[in-house]
């Protein structure tokens, strides 16, 4: 096989043009191994001691062929080189049939599957060049996870001696190809047998065909013998690529020789060379339609049929005709031939493409790789990143071969550096998280020492300090997390559940209160009112008074005078009263409320600050609005714009006699 017919692949085989399936080489090895493991395999050098010597009357191979086969040309050569080795495989043409997927994509457990449907629906002869790839990139990516898992293993404290991993899926790959071993050994085990018997029987009809030349017997007799021994030839089974061009020169030598001796019937000998040549013209007609055809590995493999017909099933024409037809044959082969040639001379240019952009994601991961993170988050962004350029990687397509060990090789060192920086940051990020761990369970030992203590001034800082540091402790080992923070927050509610028991008993007359204003609370939100506003307004301040001399609640309860005042608000807004009377009324109320609040001298202060704004404010407006009559000096008071001036000037007036009302009874709470 020449090495031009060799396609270059992104993974680093070699993909045969649709001329062949498999290289001499990678069967030759494949073969090799075989033997290794059944030495007792006949060899190729006892299958050709098995041959008969040639006799002084059989040509060498260049006197066996024909004239105008003599100097083969590039493209013949292929045809043949490529028909030899489907002579000696018979489901070579096969493998054509069988997909060759992007494996490089897939997952491990992808790569099962594909492996386990291609044992079960393919001949195990014709799926050697995918079951090596699956093997090769299995074996890629498992490695890769075993350095991960060792590197977390070493990271949590174990002994590289004691490092062993295995998943599901390693299992069922090594019992799989385990399982196509066996079963590719035993196929070539029997083929070899099967193409030393097959070259046996060969010789021996090429030996009786030399045999009837010096017979005695009627004419018609021999050729009858003489086409029996050639159907016999045609189901001879397929031998040993490398006797098959010598085999079959050989055997058309003899053929000829046989037409030359039937000269003295030539009936008999122009009926076959008749058919022999309307064939033949029949065959060089569907290769010049094949030279038409686009899709050029398709007219490839046909043409390897059409020249396996020509040279195994049909005899010689002839000899006038010989040298014409060879040439018109030739000339098609050689025009299908240089269209293929073409077609991946343009698919060798957009491998040269995909290596560009191969190197570029390259270079990217190389970059992530180099600008390590300092933080979970940002590692986390940078894996993504990472894995959505692998894909990018795998789906970029194939590479020239030559090129392709290099930028595999570049590509996973790119990787694996990215790969041990994260390894690296978790690592460092799992020895602090340890050593936070040890940190929380030191508060922990603290808590649980002093959950039980009756020492509340000295313990009770104590236990809001560790409360505090435990807060400032950094995350601990997400197994831990839970359970330390649990047994923490156990131990600090036991000690501060004893203390508000301890208050709440204390205080137990405080509770009380709270239990007696919640009922008064209830009770002014369901008052109803009759039509007189005196006793309405008597009602409100016995209630506001009965409030207050309930006294004081315990401090988280305080909450309930805010309810209770915007409850009396809210009662006092259903009287039927004069405005500023109600006003008045409730800003005495909400004045009773912020007496309660004795704690806390700024209500009164915002309030007073307050009220005096608002006073300015309202001087303000009456001044702006009296400077206004001055522009309707002239003008009667009875117009309607002056005495709705007049009306707003009064109604300030009132408003402020109002707040400063307010202000002075806020002053009075002051003394």
């Amino acid at each position: 096989m020449s090495e031009n017919d060799n396609l270059q692949e992104a993974e680093g085989n070699i993909e045969k043009k649709p001329n062949t399936v498999v290289s001499e080489t990678e069967l030759a090895s494949e073969a090799d191994d075989l033997k290794k493991e059944n030495p007792a395999e006949t060899t190729s050098e006892e299958t050709q001691a098995a041959a008969p010597k040639k006799t002084e009357e059989e040509p060498s191979s260049t006197d066996k062929e024909t004239a105008p086969e003599k100097a083969k040309d590039k493209h013949v050569e292929d045809i043949e080189a490529s028909n030899a080795e489907d002579a000696e495989d018979e489901s070579n043409a096969e493998r054509h049939d069988v997909e060759e997927k992007d494996y490089e994509s897939m997952s491990m457990d992808k790569l099962v599957v594909e492996l386990n449907y291609l044992l079960k629906h393919h001949k195990i002869q014709t799926i050697s060049k995918q079951v090596n790839k699956i093997k090769r990139e299995f074996n890629s990516k498992f490695n890769d996870l075993l350095e991960e898992k060792k590197e977390e293993f070493l990271a949590d404290g174990g002994n590289e001696i004691d490092f062993y991993y295995t998943n599901d899926n390693k299992k069922l790959f090594n019992q799989l190809y385990k399982d196509y071993k066996k079963g590719i050994s035993a196929y070539y085990k029997e083929r070899e047998q099967t193409l030393k018997q097959n070259l046996e029987n060969r010789l021996a009809i090429i030996e009786e065909i030399k045999g009837l030349i010096n017979v005695e017997e009627n004419i018609h007799t021999t050729y009858k013998h003489f086409k029996e021994l050639q159907e016999k030839w045609r189901n001879a089974g397929p031998i040993p690529r490398d006797k098959y061009n010598n085999a079959w020169n050989t055997y058309h030598h003899h053929v000829e020789r046989f037409y030359d001796f039937l000269h003295l019937n030539n009936e008999l000998r122009d009926m076959d060379f008749k058919h022999n040549y309307e064939q033949k013209l029949k065959i060089i007609e569907r290769a010049e339609e094949l030279a038409k055809d686009d899709n050029v590995n398709r007219a490839f493999r046909e043409l390897q049929v059409l020249h396996k017909m020509w040279k195994e099933e049909l005899g010689p024409v002839a000899k006038e005709h010989r040298e014409a037809i060879w040439e018109r044959f030739s000339e098609a082969t050689k025009t299908i031939h240089d269209k293929r040639q073409a077609y991946y001379a343009d698919l060798d240019k957009a491998y040269e493409k995909n290596l560009d952009r191969k190197n570029d994601i390259i270079a990217k991961i190389q970059e992530i790789a180099d600008n390590k993170a300092n933080s979970h988050g940002a590692w986390q962004k940078k894996i993504k990143e990472v894995e959505a350029l692998r894909e990018a990687f795998f789906n970029a397509g194939k590479v020239p071969l030559k090129l392709n060990e290099a930028t595999w090789a570049r590509f996973k060192d790119a990787v694996r550096q990215f790969n041990r920086g994260k390894n690296q940051f978790y690592k460092n990020l799992k020895k602090e998280q340890y050593e936070n761990l040890q940190k929380k369970k030191e508060l922990i030992k603290i808590a649980e020492e002093n959950k039980d203590s009756d020492d509340f001034d000295v313990v009770t800082p104590l236990m809001k300090k560790i409360q505090n540091d435990w807060k400032k402790i950094g995350h601990v080992p997400r197994k831990d997390s839970d359970k330390v923070w649990k047994q923490f927050k156990a131990a600090c509610n036991h000690y501060f559940d004893r203390i508000h028991a301890k208050r709440r008993k204390e205080n137990e007359h405080l509770y009380e209160a709270f239990d007696q204003k919640t009922k008064i609370l209830d009770t002014v939100k369901n008052l109803d009112f009759g039509s007189d506003n005196k006793a309405n307004v008597q009602l409100l301040k016995e209630k506001i008074a009965e409030w207050k001399s309930v006294g004081y609640v315990p401090q988280n309860k305080r909450y309930i005078d805010g309810k209770f005042y915007k409850a009396i608000d809210n009662a006092f807004d259903q009287l039927n009263m004069d405005k500023a009377k109600l006003e008045m009324v409730k800003f005495e109320s909400k004045l009773e409320n912020l007496a309660n609040n004795k704690d806390d001298n700024r209500l009164l202060d915002n309030e007073q600050n307050f009220i005096r704004k608002k006073i300015t404010e309202v001087k303000a407006e009456i001044n702006q609005l009296e400077n206004n009559l001055l522009f309707f000096s002239n003008v009667d008071d009875s117009n309607p714009l002056v005495k709705d001036v007049h009306k707003n000037i009064d109604r300030h007036k009132k408003e402020l006699e109002t707040w400063k009302t307010k202000l002075s009874k806020l002053k009075d709470m002051y003394s």
